[in-house]
């Protein structure tokens, strides 16, 4: 096994036992591309190198005989929907682009869990116990909350409708209401082996603790693609699980590459507190989502066009 993938497994016994400055010591010392090992309990090392650059890159969590079977799964949803020419699923609008063999291709799933038994009983493994409680002592995964768990599939090709997605944070109805928002975790896991070239996730680092000016300012939201002198790129191994901060600055590059060298796929898992807002199959999209569905069906008739 490629000894970058794996991790260390010997790091978390070293550093179990650190103080708070100790760790924070050890974290800032460890490169941003560090690759952490997901173990039974987060360590203090890895809540600190959260804290300070707002983000963690977890090695190989999922096997690929997993990886396999998710994205099989996701194949197998992908065919029911189209039969039956389903457009919601729970009040979300289902985007439909185009693949590298110009084939009908769904680039956002919403509620993936509600479809499958497969990805339910991956999500629901004991080995994310400590992701879990890293959100808190009661979260609990929101199958049918919120967008439930988010598969993302980009690819670079005539058709498609993400080949990329533009700076945001995941914080801007707080800041609308005139308020900063407070820690919020994305939990992704990763099924390609994704380099510097191929595209994918780049963030900012440390900006989810960023003043008021920076979240509403700093970039055009979703409109702007381009580079940062500050990004980093989150390199990616099949299998691998991310976690960063939504109030981080981030965006997902484009590959340089076409077809299906340039395919992307990550799976969103929501950890939920509080009182439970489950969606059923009769609730009504919600505006900003039915804006950014308008944008999505203008751009489909604008490549249909072409």
């Amino acid at each position: 096994m490629n000894a970058l993938a794996a991790g260390d497994p010997t790091e978390n016994d070293l550093h179990a036992g650190l103080s708070a400055d100790e760790a924070r010591e050890v974290a800032a010392a460890l490169p941003l591309a560090h690759r952490f090992t997901l173990g039974t309990e987060i360590t203090p090392v890895q809540l600190a190198f959260l804290d300070l650059h707002g983000f963690l890159v977890f090695a190989q969590v999922a096997t690929q005989e997993e990886v396999d079977a998710i994205l099989a799964a996701v194949d197998e949803v992908q065919t029911q929907f189209l039969a039956e020419g389903r457009q919601k699923a729970h009040g979300v609008p289902i985007w439909v682009g185009r693949d590298e063999h110009d084939a009908p291709y769904i680039q956002r799933f919403a509620y993936l869990s509600m479809f499958s038994d497969t990805v339910r009983r991956f999500v629901t493994d004991d080995r994310f116990e400590p992701v879990r409680k890293l959100i808190g002592a009661d979260a609990r995964i929101g199958h049918d909350e919120l967008d439930g768990v988010v598969f993302n599939r980009y690819v670079k090709a005539a058709g498609s409708l993400r080949p990329q997605l533009g700076w945001h944070t995941d914080g801007l109805r707080d800041v609308f209401y005139g308020e900063l928002p407070g820690p919020m975790l994305n939990v992704g896991l990763h099924f390609r082996r994704i380099r510097v070239e191929d595209g994918g996730l780049r963030l900012i680092p440390g900006t989810h603790k960023q003043g008021y000016w920076g979240f509403v300012f700093r970039k055009l939201y979703f409109l702007d693609h381009r580079p940062d002198a500050e990004e980093i790129p989150v390199e990616t191994f099949p299998g691998d699980l991310t976690v960063h901060d939504g109030r981080l600055w981030h965006r997902v590059a484009a590959s340089r590459y076409e077809g299906a060298r340039s395919r992307r796929e990550s799976m969103y898992v929501p950890y939920v507190t509080g009182i439970r807002k489950p969606q059923t199959e009769d609730s009504e999209t919600k505006g900003y989502m039915k804006v950014l569905n308008a944008g999505m069906r203008l751009k489909a008739w604008l490549v249909r066009k072409r």
